[in-house]
């Protein structure tokens, strides 16, 4: 074979097809280090496709020296079908996420070992023998590290993306860099911060139990103002290069280790977005647990634990996100030089305390737009999906939208995590009247 047909083969090898199982081993087989990497003979392989999720495909490969993970992204949202188109860019702004918080974040993502822009297609290390964390925490699993784990992934890549660290041409090269992600910010403008609060084709909720709340939803103009301002902020709001999808479903975890999965969302935006996500997914789960129950009170020590985690994720990511800004602060942001002296020194901590505190209530609102979205929208939860009676799922979901409500409209009277963590214990036992 010619150079220049070899070229040819090489090119058409690239060009976008969704890869089936015959199709991948072929792939995979020409690649030195990852045929390396399984070990043995291509024929050999397992493969098995596990994707899960609402967007792409996800093949374990395992060989007899080791395992992989592939993922491809589909021309459209799988959730849906072909009549919802996506790009397949999402790939490419997926592998500079990864790539990215690997080096800030080293150890809490899968490390990437081989990408393909035209295949949409990136490999990278098989994370075992963890679990999607979501699975784990409807088990009642407790996950000792991952208040440690995820407080640093937060802290390190959100400080190292922001003004606070960068100097501004470099944080603008960054925000250009992922500009183009506008598609994937388009599902989240749509499903989370419009779509649950208006009459939508894809809305879905546990029926007849929450009609009344969902009608509520749509009337309610205080919600509406409150989740319009949320969305405004995630429109025009650049902090830092944010995971864009950072909820119980996208972390897999052991009890001694914990690795953050699937930025495909990823792109510049505000900081309390993937803390809000982690914060209302543990909320969903500890406000799922009644539902789970085989006995009353079976579920009473994982709650407790899930509370203590809720209120530790916020202080433990707020204590690093500090240290971080006192030792690290090298970008254009709040210079020291105009902080000269004590007065000085003081004054500018004030104005970090003052600056959490903003943060903390962006969060708070953030985090009830995530529970409502997984009740009244489109995509849900195994959380509740996974209870088998539906008025007890019901039951629940109506006790995470009265939180939800609470935090979003009357966000100014979350001050603390723990006026959070007590809302939710207050609500824990509250029965709405269809369940009376």
């Amino acid at each position: 074979m010619s150079s220049q047909q070899r070229s040819l083969a090489d090119l058409r090898q690239d060009e976008y097809r969704i890869l089936h199982e015959a199709d991948l081993r072929d792939y995979l087989a020409g690649l030195p280090a990852v045929a390396g990497r399984l070990g043995g003979a291509p024929e050999a392989w397992t493969i098995s496709e596990v994707g899960d999720g609402n967007l792409n495909l996800v093949f374990i490969v395992k060989g007899v020296a080791g395992g992989i993970a592939v993922k491809q992204a589909l021309p459209y949202v799988r959730l849906v079908g072909e009549s919802w188109p996506l790009p397949l860019s999402r790939s490419h702004y997926e592998y500079l996420a990864l790539t990215h918080q690997a080096r800030l974040a080293a150890g809490l993502v899968p490390a990437v070992l081989h990408h393909n822009e035209g295949l949409a297609l990136v490999v990278m290390e098989l994370i075992e023998p963890h679990i999607i964390m979501r699975k784990g925490l409807i088990a009642g699993t407790l996950y000792p590290r991952f208040v440690g784990d995820i407080a640093t992934f937060l802290a390190r890549t959100l400080f190292f993306s922001s003004d606070l660290a960068l100097p501004a041409a470099k944080k603008k090269e960054g925000i250009a860099a992922f500009a183009g992600n506008h598609a994937l910010c388009k599902i989240t403008e749509d499903l989370i911060f419009t779509d649950p609060y208006r009459e939508a084709e894809q809305n879905r909720w546990t029926q007849p139990w929450l009609d009344a709340a969902a009608a509520g939803f749509r009337e309610d103009l205080d919600l509406h103002v409150a989740i319009s301002r949320l969305k405004l902020k995630f429109l025009n709001a650049p902090e830092a290069l944010i995971h864009g999808d950072l909820h119980t479903g996208s972390i897999m975890v052991t009890e001694g280790s914990t690795v953050v999965i699937d930025p495909e969302f990823a792109f510049y935006g505000p900081m309390g977005f993937d803390l809000g996500a982690v914060i209302g997914n543990l909320l969903m789960s500890y406000l799922a647990s009644a539902g789970h129950e085989r006995a009353p009170g079976e579920g009473r020590l994982f709650e407790v634990w899930l509370l203590e985690t809720i209120e530790d994720v916020w202080t433990e990511f707020a204590h690093e996100f500090l240290e971080l800004w006192r030792t690290e602060a090298h970008g254009d942001a709040y210079p020291l030089t105009l902080f000269p002296g004590p007065a000085g020194a003081a004054r500018l901590e004030a104005e970090r305390q003052a600056y959490m505190a903003r943060l903390f209530g962006d969060s708070v609102g953030f985090s009830a737009a995530k529970i409502i979205r997984r009740i009244l929208g489109l995509a849900h939860n195994a959380d509740f999906e996974l209870i088998e009676d539906p008025k007890q799922r019901a039951i629940c979901e109506a006790r995470s939208l009265r939180l939800a409500r609470a935090m979003m409209v009357e966000t100014s009277s979350f001050l603390t995590i723990g006026a959070v963590t007590k809302a939710a214990r207050e609500v824990r036992d509250w029965q709405p009247d269809f369940a009376k």
